[in-house]
């Protein structure tokens, strides 16, 4: 595995030289291999997408649009080699995910690295996206109980009922951006733990991350064809969709995406878990804790450059607790704007420049429509990163559902600001929006707690909790239009989704039947 140590000098990114394959994550000739076989092989693909540091423009790597042959080999490893790893014992499925999460552990500060390099986000954010997804494979080590069964001895006379959670063969995950390593981890262990053979397709913005997990997967005693990872685009996610090997596809990112997946992989028969786009509102109370709750809403909405599904891009100020607007804007005037690699900086870059443009005309849009702007993040300069896709925190008040930044996923550094006169009111507001991802209340009282998480519409709820991501124990679980499926990731549901039912009876008679036996009625297990 290349050396991180070329990347660790004290000069800034923006003065280093770089090359296509001058990176954290490996390249052959310039280019991001594909994983095939526990092998990594460069792609005879002609097309390619450039992996470029969002906080310089530099292109770092070449990710290949594989060719359909690729894509082919890909899927037929994995089919190749699933019976065997089924036939692997749930104890030695789980020795090898016990290194594995071993070995990432051991490797953090490279994938974190590499993560910061590609994708922008700070370096202590890079730790929590490899520490987030490191649960999952530590959650999916107790295999052994999450995949059991179910047992019911005598239905009837001398005979037995049971369950079986089978794997279901080759499967596959779709990964977005900003979560190179975590977002990969929620498919992953989950699927290969319960036996299944799995083909990944990361970001082409920041693919490299996800080759280092393939080659500590290797190195962890996954055998070859178990664990296989291509690139590209529509034709690589049209190819999963269509792919007739591929029984179940999980998928992570928009819902332009998102809804063609589900709707095209569903309608060739395959199971489907798609996390799709969010609108997170929050409803802060009068009673709340009034620092903690500036604090956390101010840190849940500029994080990560707001480039997470569960950012906090609305916060519905209940009552007089509009009078604490400008300690809101007075926190988020402090944050750091900078690169990913200044232990200072608190918000990073935005992944591409388009993805900033979009951003900047959504907060234009909402002036013209009548919001105000208490903060404008726009026209930020860095020192040193005059090129970087850098918006600062900036908040929009006066928003109403009608406006564009209202209706659509920013996806940036931009908090929407709304007013509400009563608990009943935020709820209503919040449960009008056609997304569900996840809400929080911010209040000191029991009841209003309560009556939130009650009557709250949407999938994961945080009571003084921003960002209320279960731990892999429970499962991500949007709601609305946010996901689309029946089974969510990780957890119970994540088991569930990469295994299928089989139930089994059996009797066993001491004697044989009399001759004249006949057996034509419905059995009713007596």
């Amino acid at each position: 595995m290349r050396s991180c140590a070329a990347l660790t000098s004290n000069r800034s990114i923006a003065q280093r030289v770089r090359h296509y394959g001058n990176c954290v994550a490996p390249t052959i000739d310039g280019t991001m291999p594909m994983f095939i076989n526990n092998e990594l092989v460069k792609s005879s693909a002609t097309d390619s997408v450039d992996i470029v540091n969002p906080a310089t423009q530099e292109k770092l790597s070449r990710v290949p649009l594989c060719t359909a042959v690729e894509m082919r080999q890909a899927v037929e490893s994995c089919e190749a080699a699933f019976p065997a790893w089924r036939n692997t014992s749930v104890s030695n499925r789980v020795r090898v995910m016990l290194k594995w999460q071993a070995l990432i552990r051991d490797n953090s500060d490279l994938l974190a690295e590499s993560i910061t390099q590609e994708q922008g986000k700070t370096t202590a954010d890079a730790h929590g996206d490899v520490f987030r997804g490191l649960e999952v494979v530590e959650h999916s080590c107790s295999m052994g109980n999450l995949q059991m069964g179910g047992h019911i001895s005598g239905v009837s006379t001398n005979m037995d009922s049971y369950e079986i959670r089978q794997p279901l063969g080759t499967c596959a995950g779709i990964a977005p951006f900003n979560f190179p390593v975590m977002c990969p981890m929620w498919m992953i262990p989950m699927a290969i733990a319960t036996g299944n053979c799995f083909m990944l397709k990361p970001s082409e913005k920041d693919a490299g991350a996800a080759i280092i997990l393939a080659q500590l997967a290797k190195e962890a005693g996954l055998p070859a064809g178990v664990l296989n990872m291509i690139h590209g685009t529509v034709d690589a996610v049209n190819f999963i969709c269509d792919a007739p090997e591929v029984k179940a596809v999980a998928f992570v990112g928009s819902n332009t995406a998102g809804e063609h997946i589900y709707t095209r992989a569903n309608g060739n028969g395959k199971r489907v878990q798609a996390n799709m786009g969010a609108k997170n509102h929050t409803a802060i109370m009068p009673d709340a804790n009034k620092n903690h709750a500036v604090n956390s809403v101010v840190g849940a909405a500029f994080g990560a450059a707001g480039q997470r599904c569960m950012a906090l891009s609305v916060a519905v100020m209940v009552a007089q607790t509009k009078e604490w607007l400008p300690d809101i804007v007075s926190a988020a005037q402090a944050l750091k704007v900078g690169s990913g690699f200044d232990p200072a900086t608190d918000v990073g870059p935005m992944i591409t420049p388009a993805a900033k443009e979009r951003a900047e005309r959504l907060i234009q849009l909402a002036v013209d429509q009548g919001a105000e702007l208490l903060l404008d993040g726009r026209g930020v300069v860095v020192p040193g990163f005059e090129e970087g896709n850098f918006l600062g925190p900036t908040i929009v008040a006066g928003v109403t559902p009608e406006m564009d930044i209202y209706k659509e996923e920013v996806f940036g550094p931009v908090l929407c600001v709304m007013e509400a006169d009563s608990l009943e009111n935020s709820i209503k507001i919040i449960n009008d929006n056609e997304y569900g991802n996840g809400a929080s209340i911010f209040t000191s009282s029991g009841f209003a707690g309560r009556k939130f998480q009650h009557e709250c519409e949407a999938g994961q709820l945080g009571i003084n909790v921003p960002i209320p991501v279960a731990l892999p124990f429970f499962s991500f679980s949007g709601n609305k239009k946010s996901f689309w499926g029946d089974l969510h990731m990780y957890g119970k549901m994540g088991v569930q989704f990469y295994t299928r039912a089989q139930t089994v009876t059996s009797v066993w008679h001491q004697d044989d039947v009399d001759r004249s036996a006949k057996f034509t009625s419905m059995p009713t297990m007596k």
